[in-house]
């Protein structure tokens, strides 16, 4: 196309915030933010459009030199596995917006600055191809979280933002380690690609492929250090929350993709069996605690726990059916369960309160807003004709094929997934009226529909009619597992 295009869908967000300084009046920041969000969304189009689904080669790439002394490169590039992530993240990016038009009413432009901020480094996450680049992009992005939370989020929201920035710094630490052991042992070089063509020795390889799992494990989250999450989930504003859950649980097993698995090929095969035990304990372990609830924003929060072990288990059965399903189930899950944050922050708008058992009837008081949420819920839950469906489908084909009791433990999530959100929907819609919410319900708006439609539609679009986005992957998906199984075999 002739134009840095991922430099541009990077720093568009920069510029935007930029622009937002100057501004005075709030509704020009909305106003501005959100035009700012659309075109970093037609900018990701654009590139989907030009994206060639028959090469595994990084595409769009550009390359200059930053710290030569280093070997350090401000490189650019993205393949089948991190298209999918950047459309998603701008797609979110312009649905937070909308969904903070009324709910953010202090400090908005401070809040719409850290929100561009946010998607600026989510973006630059999966457009990296230089190590160091990424690990800057990748600590970057606690800041504009932390600040999210901590300044627009509940009544804890101190202590949610403290436990989230100290749990993923933990992580980030061990991750620098890593970044730093890896930087030695391969060559001197931070090109992820030239790391990824290297042959470590195994005790290296296992060394690294722990310090990775810390870093990305936390940011799954995986079982046990997800306790961060559910805090970080009920405190943040709405936005906050679709962002956690549509990208930021997402790049803990996107560097499971880019990393430990091209990089660390034998560990990755040798210690498989304890990521997929891992994942089944995550599955059965969250839908048990969702089941539990009473809170509706904790029950979507545990319920991201059990759904991302899907992801993980996917990704770690190393088929070619369980990859395509994590994969394809990382960017269900951030539609799905964003759309269900959205609906919980705007039902808790109306009500202030987000306990079950103070709703009920809401059926008859919104019906708009109950159909939409019914979709969603039926999405979480996989009926089929939905696109976590076909995602859940192709993890647990896969999760079988590779261990047949994590197969079956992922069967077991699968019943609790259904039990929990369809109890949550029966008491929620189809309940009996509450007195204390019956008369301040209002139903869905026009910008709180337009923030619901696109989600809507990917639900049905990637349920009916998958082909397109399993295109998108496949061939890097194939390219990484002759990878893997190549170079995995050694051990």
């Amino acid at each position: 196309m002739g134009l840095p295009l991922l430099s541009l869908i990077v720093f568009t967000p920069v510029a935007g915030a930029a622009v937002l300084m100057f501004l005075r009046s709030d509704d020009a920041v909305r106003r501005t933010a959100l035009a700012v969000t659309i075109l970093d969304l037609a900018l990701c189009v654009a590139m989907l459009a030009s994206f060639d689904t028959t090469t595994h080669e990084m595409q769009f790439t550009e390359r200059r030199l930053w710290v030569p002394a280093l070997g350090i490169t401000y490189a650019l590039g993205i393949d089948g596995i991190s298209a999918l992530f950047v459309f998603l993240t701008a797609l979110l990016g312009s649905i937070c917006v909308l969904a903070s038009w009324v709910a953010i009413d202090r400090k908005v432009k401070a809040f719409m600055v850290s929100l561009l901020s946010m998607q600026a480094l989510m973006l630059g996450v999966f457009c990296a191809l230089d190590l160091f680049l990424f690990y800057v992009f990748w600590e970057a992005m606690l800041i504009p979280m932390y600040l999210i939370i901590g300044v627009w989020g509940g009544e804890g929201r101190v202590y949610a933002a403290f436990k989230f920035f100290l749990y993923t710094l933990a992580g980030s630490l061990l991750f620098l380690i890593g970044v730093i052991v890896l930087y030695f042992n391969g060559g001197e070089t931070f090109d992820i690609l030239a790391l990824t063509a290297q042959d470590l020795p195994f005790p290296v390889q296992s060394w690294l492929f722990f310090a990775f799992l810390i870093a990305f494990a936390v940011k799954v989250p995986m079982v046990p250090v997800h306790t961060w999450l559910p805090d970080a989930h009920v405190q943040a504003p709405t936005a906050g929350s679709i962002i956690l859950a549509g990208v930021l649980l997402k790049m803990g097993a996107y560097g499971f993709l880019r990393f430990s698995l091209p990089m660390l090929p034998e560990a990755s095969v040798y210690y498989s069996t304890l990521m997929l035990s891992l994942s089944a304990l995550a599955i059965v372990y969250g839908g048990l605690l969702a089941l539990a609830q009473d809170d509706l924003k904790k029950l979507v929060a545990y319920s991201s726990i059990s759904h991302m072990g899907f992801v993980t288990m996917g990704i770690f059965a190393l088929n070619l059916r369980g990859l395509q399903g994590g994969i394809l189930q990382m960017f269900n899950h951030g539609v799905t369960t964003g759309a269900l944050f959205l609906f919980v922050g705007l039902i808790y708008e109306r009500t202030h309160t987000r306990s079950i058992a103070e709703y009920g009837g809401l059926m008859k008081a919104a019906p708009v807003y109950t159909a939409f949420l019914a979709l969603f819920t039926l999405s979480s839950m996989a009926l089929p004709g939905t696109n976590s469906f076909i995602g859940e489908l192709l993890v647990l084909s896969g999760g079988f094929a590779a261990n047949l009791a994590v197969g079956a433990a992922a069967v077991l999530g699968a019943l609790l997934g259904a039990a929990y959100l369809l109890g949550m929907y029966r008491k929620v819609a189809l309940g009996p009226a509450s007195v204390g919410v019956r008369f301040k319900i209002r139903d869905a708006n026009a910008r709180e529909l337009a923030a619901t439609l696109p989600l809507a539609v990917f639900v049905l679009w990637v349920g009916l009619y998958p082909k397109p986005f399993l295109n998108i992957m496949d061939a890097s998906v194939e390219h990484l597992l002759v990878q893997v199984h190549a170079k995995g075999s050694g051990q």
